[in-house]
């Protein structure tokens, strides 16, 4: 039972297994790749800034709210110094009687331990209409970075496919090296039996060997290409070298044609758009920089006075030999409640806001040429990708007709070669002829898949199931 159990486990595991070793699709690796590249991380990362400026935006009308306090031994001392005063006459008793200016001087001191206590609670609640309009802005600057993002996905696609297309055209042109090693190894026995009746001669037989030797060489040369490539992927996709190794895909032509010449598709375009959207609403908040901001404001504070002493320095009064001494009883003030509504107008502020319109209209002109240049570079480059691609199909018919006539060549000159009426020469250069005929075949169809990518970006319209 315990045999069968582990049996079942190891089936289970199995299939499991055979996944994760499976070759990549040209769709995961394009995946990973968009999760592992450096530049498009950082556009996302950067991103975040303007989600968290949103973010503030959207709390600015919060109130906030703020505790406050403070203990600490308190101290003051005042100078007094008495006016002329009159004393009215009081008849009889007293005849009246004039007090000198500063006749009668002293020092008041008050001292105590004081503490102090505030909470105090604001909130906005009109911003001159500032925060609406930064609140735009920021919308279509987020557009505008997302737009650019795309972008950098785009170019990453098309880095992958081109990579995955390298591996195609490498294993073609294996197939390629070894059915002329075939063709090659049937011609060394004809040889050999040709050297043996006297047909050749040996120098004839070595040719086909040094022939059959360029050909191991270019093998070699060939695993060392491959094995660059699979280094180039993993480290653009993160994804096992093991299951690099195992992708075997198909060199086929991409068939594209372009139903709209508009390239106000292009992210580019759009992005720059979306930039300038964000700087009309930037001109607008700063422009609101005259209008008065209105806040509500609300606070509730405590006040405490403890182990008071007043005192003077001097007697109170002339000749009666008593000073002020008085240990009053703690003071505390609670609650003191204010409440109101205030605002704030800034009917001149140095030209700051004037020179913060004028630098956001300059911005927007700045967009607005980046936006014109972009779009002469972009319909040259729909209009040199178009050509691109025009051409990249007639070369691949034309390298489909040299392959034909190399191919009908080698095959008469084989024939030939075994009767003894052509040199080892002849057929070298024959199957030298079939073989850079079938690899510039392969050549046309990696560029025209090249073009075809191109012209698809042109119009911003990658589609990655025709890849």
């Amino acid at each position: 039972m315990k045999t069968l159990n582990n049996l079942s486990k190891l089936l289970l595991f199995f299939p499991a297994f055979a996944f994760a070793q499976s070759a990549p699709t040209l769709q995961e690796l394009i995946d990973s790749a968009l999760i592992n590249d450096g530049t498009l991380t950082q556009q996302t990362l950067e991103n975040k800034y303007t989600k968290l400026d949103d973010q503030k935006l959207k709390d600015v009308f919060l109130p906030k709210v703020e505790v406050s306090g403070k203990a600490g031994y308190l101290y003051t001392s005042a100078h007094l110094k008495s006016p002329e005063i009159n004393l009215p006459a009081v008849p009889p008793i007293f005849p009246g009687a004039t007090i000198p200016e500063g006749q009668i001087t002293n020092n008041l001191n008050i001292s105590g331990f004081s503490t102090m206590a505030k909470a105090e609670a604001s909130v906005l609640l009109y911003s001159g209409g500032k925060v609406k309009y930064l609140k735009e802005a920021n919308r279509e600057k987020n557009i505008s970075e997302n737009l650019l993002m795309q972008k950098s996905r785009d170019e990453i696609i098309t880095e992958i496919s081109k990579a995955y297309d390298q591996m195609a055209l490498i294993q073609e042109s294996k197939k390629v090296l070894d059915e002329a090693k075939k063709r090659l190894d049937i011609n060394r026995k004809t040889a050999d039996k040709a050297l043996g009746y006297g047909l050749i001669t040996p120098y004839d037989r070595k040719k086909i060997e040094l022939a059959q030797a360029t050909l191991d060489s270019k093998l070699v040369e060939y695993e060392g290409k491959k094995e660059l490539l699979i280094t180039q992927i993993q480290i653009l996709t993160g994804i096992e070298r093991e299951r690099i190794a195992q992708i075997e895909p198909q060199l086929q032509t991409i068939s594209y044609e372009v139903l709209d010449q508009n390239i106000e598709n292009r992210v580019e375009i759009q992005a720059l758009e979306h930039g300038i959207k964000a700087t009309d609403y930037k001109i607008k908040a700063e422009e609101r920089w005259w209008v008065p901001k209105v806040q509500a404001q609300t606070s509730v504070s405590y006040f405490g006075l403890f182990n008071n002493n007043i005192s003077t320095s001097k007697e109170l009064l002339p000749n009666t030999g008593k000073k002020l001494d008085l240990n009053p009883a703690n003071i505390n003030v609670l609650p003191l409640v204010q409440a109101g509504v205030g605002f704030k107008w800034d009917i001149f502020d140095g030209n700051e806001g004037k020179h913060l319109v004028e630098k956001a209209k300059i911005e927007k002109e700045i967009l607005e040429n980046k936006k014109r240049d972009a779009s002469k570079k972009l319909n040259l480059n729909l209009a040199n990708n178009q050509t691109n691609y025009t051409v990249a199909q007639a070369q691949i018919k034309l390298k489909e007709k040299s392959r034909e006539i190399a191919k009908e060549g080698l095959e008469q000159v084989e024939k030939e070669f075994r009767y003894g009426t052509k040199t080892s020469s002849a057929l070298i250069d024959a199957e030298n002829d079939l073989e850079n005929a079938e690899l510039e075949l392969q050549n046309a169809i990696f560029n025209q898949r090249r073009s075809a990518i191109e012209l698809m970006k042109s119009t911003q319209n990658l589609q990655i199931q025709k890849l």
